[in-house]
């Protein structure tokens, strides 16, 4: 069986490991990015009728201020991100699993929406009054050691992760990428020995996607 290594930082990679423990996947932790609070104002609460919620690190990372944003509902993309967000207290009403513009899609456009984001995010494409403040930011790690990444499938939870890993990675062609996403597809480039995508933007699905190319005949 190929090896799976996962890029994410921690929290997240250490949950994703655990997933590909119970699907039997042979996964390993090489984080390239670690992710760090920022300080950040409380806009006047009134102002909106709810809360976007992108990923788990925003719930995990955003802080005390949050308990002043607590009586707002909570739109959550992933069911990761939705339990950090009940683990911190917020009510969740929507959880989406098709990526954020789906989600918001879903959505009545008059709602207020104020997302909890990190540093380096997509703005998303629906007309949905959103207004973005960041909570957190992933920093670059020191250059990992990929001298056995050769001949793995490797799992891209973003596109900054995607760009990081195609300027580390030398031997891209026995390389085959699992993207969570087109747009993590995307950045991965060319040159690899195959680039997949998983069939929703969730851990899940990318977890699913990776078991069956370790199980392919020719993976």
């Amino acid at each position: 069986m190929r090896r799976v290594l996962v890029l994410r930082p921690e929290p997240g990679a250490s949950e994703t490991l655990a997933r590909a423990g119970q699907l039997g996947l042979d996964a390993v932790s090489i984080p390239l990015f670690e992710v760090e609070p920022v300080t950040w104002a409380l806009p006047d609460p009134r102002i909106f009728d709810g809360l976007l919620l992108t990923s788990a690190n925003a719930a995990h990372l955003a802080g005390a201020r949050l308990n002043d944003l607590a009586h707002l509902p909570v739109y959550a993309v992933g069911e990761a991100t939705a339990e950090a967000a009940r683990s911190v207290g917020l009510d969740v009403v929507a959880t989406g699993d098709s990526g954020v513009d789906r989600l918001l899609d879903s959505i009545a456009p008059t709602v207020r929406l104020l997302h909890l984001a990190g540093e380096d995010r997509k703005v998303p494409a629906s007309g949905q009054n959103v207004t973005q403040i960041t909570v957190y930011r992933s920093k670059p790690l020191p250059a990992p050691d990929l001298a056995d990444a050769g001949a793995s499938i490797v799992l891209i939870h973003s596109p900054r992760a995607a760009r990081r890993f195609a300027e580390l990675a030398n031997d891209r062609a026995s390389i085959a990428i699992a993207a969570i996403s087109p747009a993590a597809a995307e950045a991965a480039g060319h040159g690899w020995e195959s680039v997949h995508v998983a069939q929703r933007p969730v851990d899940d699905a990318l977890l699913a996607l990776a078991a069956r190319l370790c199980n392919k005949p020719d993976a």
